[in-house]
């Protein structure tokens, strides 16, 4: 897969965005534990930024997943792990379900002003002791008449106090796990719906999480997105664009490499500079090295993904790798740091924490062995 002119301009575009109206507040951001969403959103929305793989119909761009890919790329120039994450949310993990399979109603409702950057929109997967372990969710939506009566509770919801509306998956039926869940679009300001607590996290401090709480709830059943039943389908396949965007997103992580080789070549020890160690520019080169082997990688699901294939094995190694990276490349380059990388404000160790995420959110990494597992044909036959 090649960026094209088209790439370079909407990666230009979003970088000269994020400098101008993201990095000059992302301290501030941080500091209060909270972004101004709506206000961010809007203006991300009126510059096409929130749409791009979405339907021209409604807003969009209608581009193809690379775009999507370019983008995720050019937000890791954000100074922080916590607004990107919360726009990915909103392009990539809580919309395109609703894109693909929502009725032409419900789209106006949610996705077009989603698009716009008028609504900013959550995902409700997690719950307590139902985290990578979708199957296990136990929030209900009921039939009552033509509505659904919605009951439970969500875990670690990222835009969750901000949200003015939810992707929520619930169970719908008493079938088998894989068949009985439904994804609803449901408004937070809802009769019943209530946000516990913001919650507070060892990193990516300036996106809000929330617990959240319903009590039935009612909404009508024309919230649905698509059939059903087909909500845990809809959900996999949700996970297999968020996990490429967190994969892309994390081969961002570069810049760490370049800003400690820059650091490492001013800071004098012993009569000469830390970088002229050879273990110091070896370390370097190879964490470069493993980045580009990730993008790479990123960059063949992509072009598998957009000719219409199944590319749930090469996103989950994707989604593996970038976790493991996410780790081991922040933690490296702060060792370089020394005292200075150690204190709160420095952006790489601001990066040590809000990285460690990636290998939990959206699917742990065992989660990511154990899909891996299946594909290669070596998991242990159940009794």
């Amino acid at each position: 897969m090649l960026f094209t002119h088209e790439h370079e301009e909407l990666q230009r575009q979003l970088k000269k965005f994020i400098e101008a109206e993201i990095n000059p507040h992302v301290d501030e951001w941080e500091e209060a534990e909270i972004f101004p969403a709506h206000e961010v959103f809007k203006k991300m929305g009126q510059l096409g930024f929130l749409g791009i793989c979405k339907p021209e119909a409604y807003g969009g761009q209608a581009l193809d997943y690379s775009y999507s890919v370019a983008m995720a790329e050019a937000l890791g120039h954000i100074q922080c792990g916590g607004i990107p994450m919360a726009i990915g949310v909103q392009t990539d993990m809580a919309t395109p379900a609703l894109a693909r399979f929502g009725s032409d109603e419900l789209r106006r409702e949610f996705l077009a002003p989603s698009i716009a950057g008028d609504y900013v929109a959550c995902l409700g997967v997690s719950e307590v002791g139902a985290g990578s372990d979708v199957a296990s969710i136990k929030t209900t939506a009921k039939k009552d008449g033509d509505d659904y009566v919605i009951n439970g509770g969500k875990m670690w919801t990222t835009n969750g106090t901000q949200a003015d509306w939810i992707c929520l998956l619930a169970n719908t039926g008493q079938g088998a796990a894989h068949k009985n869940k439904s994804l609803i679009c449901v408004p937070m300001k809802a009769k019943g719906v209530s946000i516990a607590r913001k919650l507070k996290k060892l990193g990516m401090w300036s996106s809000d999480t929330a617990q959240i709480f319903f009590d039935d709830v009612r909404v009508p059943q024309r919230y649905r997105i698509g059939e059903e039943g087909m909500g845990f389908t809809y959900q996999m396949l949700q996970f297999q664009e968020e996990r490429l965007w967190a994969a892309a997103r994390s081969s961002s992580i570069g810049r760490l490499i370049d800003e400690t080789a820059k650091y490492a070549r001013e800071r004098v020890a012993f009569g000469k500079p830390i970088l002229d160690n050879q273990y110091v520019h070896f370390r370097l080169a190879e964490l470069k090295t493993e980045v580009e082997a990730l993008r790479s990688l990123v960059y063949r699901a992509t072009e598998l993904y957009i000719a219409g294939n199944d590319v749930t094995e090469l996103a989950s190694m994707a989604k593996l790798k970038a976790g493991r990276l996410a780790r081991e490349v922040p933690d490296a380059c702060l060792q370089f740091w020394g005292g200075m990388g150690y204190m709160w404000e420095n952006p790489i160790g601001r990066a040590y924490r809000d990285a460690r995420l990636t290998s939990i959110g959206g699917g742990a990494d065992e989660i990511m062995l154990g899909i891996i597992s299946k594909y290669m044909g070596i998991l242990p036959r159940k009794d």
